[in-house]
């Protein structure tokens, strides 16, 4: 197969033409979902400074409203936490060491539904069989982003190690904590942002937007450079021909 391009001569194999093409499909497809999530990244991030604009809320008026509506907004409330209950979300990795999420149920005045709170960091002990034990105090000043409901991962395994507290828990399961406690849990979690015990560390958007248009830049790039290389490739061995 053979064609013109700016005047000069190609001669390509089909198959390297097919190789080439759909390498180029998939370098572009990556590079258009990279920007597509640049996007996406940069909405969330104008949502959340909307709602927070809007002032910190109290607890009781995040229980009144639907946890969708008030993703992204900052809470800051007086709440009590609900003894024996710790959860330890399993490996969480801060500064390049191993740890848990310290993960309780909190509730505040005058109400009894129950709202998640993770308190932050916890390194990990020496040995994995020995759970550390957190010190809980049983009323907490809450400086907390809301985050609504996450969407559950596959999970390979049981979520939910031992039959005492502190409990570890690979990923959070609203529906399987709530067989676990005696009054309903409201579906959020409340990132504490004041420092304790704990180190909070939680970001509501770990990748930029503006990283993932450079990734997109970069396959874009790569895409270009594939079609160079098979154009190069391809005007070469039509010159050799020609010397032949």
């Amino acid at each position: 197969m053979q064609f013109k391009l700016f005047g000069q001569l190609f001669k390509v194999n089909r198959v390297w033409l097919l190789i080439t093409l759909t390498a180029f499909a998939i370098l572009i497809k990556l590079s258009h979902w990279q920007w597509q999530r640049a996007a996406e990244k940069t909405l969330q991030l104008q949502q959340i400074a909307a709602i927070q604009q809007q002032g910190a809320l109290s607890g009781h008026q995040l229980l009144a409203q639907g946890a969708a509506q008030l993703d992204g907004a900052m809470l800051v409330d007086t709440a009590y936490w609900l003894p024996p209950y710790i959860w330890l979300l399993d490996n969480q990795i801060l500064n390049g060491r191993v740890g848990y999420d310290v993960i309780i149920p909190m509730q505040f005045a005058d109400n009894s539904t129950l709202v998640l709170v993770n308190l932050g960091w916890l390194a990990a002990g020496d040995s994995r069989q020995l759970l550390p034990e957190p010190q809980i105090p049983a009323q907490l000043e809450l400086e907390a982003l809301v985050r609504s409901e996450p969407a559950n991962t596959l999970l390979l395994g049981q979520n939910l190690e031992g039959s005492s507290y502190p409990m570890r828990m690979q990923q959070i399961d609203y529906a399987l904590l709530q067989q676990q406690l005696p009054l309903s849990l409201y579906p959020a979690v409340l990132y504490q942002q004041r420092a304790s015990d704990f180190m909070p560390h939680y970001q509501p958007v770990v990748m930029p937007p503006q990283k993932h248009r450079g990734y997109a830049l970069q396959w874009f790039g790569l895409a270009v450079a594939v079609l160079m290389v098979a154009l190069a490739a391809s005007w070469h061995r039509e010159n050799e021909n020609e010397q032949e």
